[in-house]
C-alpha cells in the first residue's frame, strides 16, 4: 500500500479503527460498483467483519488507509448487515479470474482526483504460469480487462440507469414491467431512489414503495426533499402514513408531521422546511461554500435566508434573504447581514394561485414563508409552484 494506490488483497484482515485508534472490526473485502461506459469502476466501501455480523462501511467515511488499517473519519457506523447488491462486484471475486495474459491476483484502487473520499479501480495485477512457479505480477490499467468489471444483464442495465438524470431515470423506469421496477428499486441507493421518486407521480411513488419493506421505505422517504415527502405521505391512507412516520427517525418525522398540517394548495403545503438558513454574522465566504455543496438542491442554492437563532425551522426572527449573485459581488469577509436584499415573505395559508402571482410580480425564484411572529417556517421555490399548477399527468409522456 502506498499513499496513492491500495491493493485490495492486502486490506483483508486489517483492522477498521475509530478516531481513537480502537479496533471496531476487520476488513474482509472491498465492494466495487460495476463499470458504466468507459469510466473506471468506483470502489464503494469495505465489507467489515464484526464479532457477530458483516457490515458495509462507505469509503467516504475512511480518513486514511495505512499499514495499520483503515482509519474512520469519525461519526457513527451503520451496523446493519451487509447485503449484496446485484450491481456490485467484490474484489475477492476477481482474484483467480483468467485473462488473455494470465491470472488476476489483485486489484488496486486509488482516490479520485476530483473528489477526495471517492475511490475508483486503477489497476489489475496479473501473473502467468502455475501458482507455485509464478513470478512477480504485472500491473496493468484496469481498462485492459474491462470485462472483469461488468455485471450481468440487470447489473448492466443498472449501470446505464445510474448515468441518467432523475427525470430521465423516472421515464425509463416507468416503461418497465413491475417486476423489473422492483428489482431496480431494490438495487438503487436510498439517495438515488429518493431522487427517482421525486420525479414520479404520487400514485407511481406509492406503487414503488409498496414493494419495499417498511424500514427501507422509511429510509428512502427520509432522503426525499421534505415538501416532496409530505406530498407523498398525504396520498397514503392515514394508518399507512402513521406506520411510516413511526418507523422514521424522530427529527425528519416531526418535520414532516408539521408540513402535513398545511393544506396542499397553500404556501405552507408547497414549502420546503429546509432552505439554506444562515445567521446575520455568517461570513459571505462561508455562505458561498455552503451554496457550492453538491448535495444542496439547485433551487435551494439560489437564495440564502438570514434569521436570528435558532437556525432550524421555525427559526428565530426572519431578517431577509440574499441571492448568491449578490454574495459573489461582496468581499468574502463581509457579514451576510450587511448583504440582505429584501424581507419579502408570505403566510403559510396563502393560496397557491396568489403565491404564483406574487412570485411573478416580484420576479422571485423563491420566497420565504413566515408565521405571525415573523419566524421562518420554510421557503417555496418557483419549481414547486409550477409542479402543482401543471396538470396532474404532466410527467407522463404526452401529458
Amino acid at each position: 500500500m502506498t499513499d496513492h494506490q491500495v491493493f485490495t488483497s492486502r486490506l483483508k484482515g486489517r483492522p477498521l479503527l475509530d478516531g481513537e485508534g480502537l479496533i471496531i472490526g476487520r476488513v474482509r473485502d472491498v465492494v466495487i460498483l460495476a463499470a458504466a461506459g468507459n469510466d473506471p469502476p468506483r470502489a464503494l466501501g469495505l465489507v467489515v467483519t464484526l464479532p457477530r455480523r458483516r457490515i458495509f462501511v462507505n469509503l467516504g467515511q475512511i480518513a486514511a488507509i495505512s499499514v495499520d488499517g483503515a482509519h474512520l473519519r469519525g461519526g457513527a457506523v451503520d451496523l446493519e448487515r451487509f447485503t449484496r447488491r446485484i450491481d456490485v462486484i467484490l474484489a475477492s471475486e476477481l482474484y483467480g479470474r483468467h485473462t488473455q495474459d494470465g491470472t488476476v491476483v489483485d486489484v488496486a484502487i486509488v482516490q479520485r482526483e476530483q473528489r477526495r473520499g471517492d475511490w475508483e479501480v486503477s489497476a489489475v495485477a496479473v501473473t502467468q504460469g502455475p501458482r507455485l512457479l509464478r513470478g512477480s505480477p504485472t500491473i496493468v490499467p484496469w481498462d485492459k480487462y474491462p470485462e472483469l468489471f461488468r455485471a450481468g444483464p440487470l447489473g448492466e442495465q443498472l449501470a446505464t440507469l445510474r448515468e441518467l438524470e432523475p427525470a430521465d431515470l423516472a421515464a425509463a423506469v416507468k416503461g418497465m414491467p413491475s417486476s423489473r421496477r422492483s428489482q431496480i428499486a431494490d438495487a438503487l441507493d436510498d439517495e438515488v431512489l429518493a431522487d427517482l421518486l421525486e420525479e414520479m407521480p404520487e400514485q407511481d411513488q406509492l406503487r414503488l414503495l409498496a414493494g419495499l419493506g417498511l424500514e427501507r421505505s422509511a429510509d428512502v422517504v427520509e432522503e426525499m426533499q421534505p415538501d416532496d415527502a409530505a406530498d407523498l405521505l398525504a396520498e397514503m391512507p392515514a394508518e399507512q402514513r402513521e406506520r411510516l412516520l413511526t418507523a422514521m427517525e424522530s427529527i425528519p418525522a416531526a418535520d414532516l408531521r408539521r408540513l402535513l398540517r398545511y393544506d396542499a394548495t397553500t404556501a405552507g403545503g408547497l414549502m420546503t422546511s429546509q432552505p439554506l438558513i444562515v445567521t446575520p454574522d455568517t461570513r459571505v465566504a462561508e455562505v458561498l461554500a455552503r451554496i457550492g455543496n453538491p448535495d444542496l438542491p439547485v433551487p435551494s442554492a439560489v437564495q440564502a435566508y438570514v434569521c436570528e437563532p435558532p437556525m432550524t425551522t421555525p427559526t428565530g426572527r426572519y431578517l431577509g434573504s440574499v441571492g448568491f449573485q449578490r454574495l459573489l459581488r461582496r468581499p468574502p469577509a463581509t457579514e451576510v447581514g450587511e448583504c440582505v436584499e429584501a424581507c419579502v415573505f408570505v403566510r403559510p395559508d396563502l393560496p397557491r394561485q396568489e403565491l404564483a402571482a406574487r412570485l411573478a410580480a416580484y420576479n422571485l425564484i423563491s420566497v420565504a414563508v413566515c408565521d405571525e411572529d415573523g419566524r421562518l417556517l420554510g421557503a417555496v421555490t418557483v419549481d414547486d409552484v409550477l409542479d402543482h399548477l401543471l396538470p396532474a399527468d404532466w410527467r407522463r409522456p404526452g401529458g
